[in-house]
């Protein structure tokens, strides 16, 4: 197969599109961000890149504390319109019809359509030139009980957004299930050993 450069890129595969809170001088307010993810296991942590100059920044800034909100497929327009505004001229909550409720931190405000949400205290701010590259330690998760099978997050039942870039940029869901993980592999490592 024939390969094209294209010089330094972010095509990292899928992007989760998450709905990141924070209250901005005691009101709170919400972003769409795909740059996330995973970013320690023990302690839990998730890493976010956001501009400095976005609003919900500032919350950060002020509370050191934020969410992460996982919105579902049927909240795209929601999703979507977070991306498009700024919450210095528009009430997001407002507008989006979100039912805005708080956890463990009392100033990281979440989303009850969401069906994960997760309550995050800021432990690193690192200045990336461009964005600022944000790891919280995630302090409380909150998940909504018809999303489990057998008491565990069952991804069918949550059904996250994924957006994908550079063009056209667009929003996905997931699709079917392709093999089981840590199983899969076991003919290669069979033929191998």
């Amino acid at each position: 197969m024939r390969k094209i450069t294209k010089g330094p890129q972010t095509w990292i595969y899928p992007m989760p599109v998450i709905l990141v809170g924070a209250n901005v001088n005691e009101n709170p307010n919400f972003m769409t961000v795909a740059w996330c993810a995973v970013a320690n296991g023990e302690p839990q942590m998730i890493s976010l890149s956001i501009a400095p100059t976005r609003y919900t920044f500032r919350g950060i800034l002020q509370n050191r504390t934020f969410s992460a909100n996982i919105p579902t497929v049927d909240l795209i327009k929601e999703v979507d319109y977070c991306g498009l505004v700024s919450g210095v001229k528009f009430d997001k909550v407002k507008v989006c019809g979100f039912d805005v409720f708080y956890g463990k931190l009392s100033n990281a405000p979440l989303i009850q359509q969401c069906p994960i949400n997760l309550e995050c205290k800021v432990v690193h701010i690192l200045d990336l030139g461009g964005d600022s590259l944000i790891v919280g330690r995630v302090e409380e998760t909150h998940i909504s009980e018809d999303c489990l099978t057998n008491g565990k997050p069952d991804v069918t039942k949550i059904r996250p957004l994924i957006y994908t870039e550079p063009s056209p940029l667009q929003y996905h869901s997931l699709g079917p299930v392709l093999g089981k993980a840590f199983s899969i592999g076991k003919e290669l490592k069979k033929r191998n050993q």
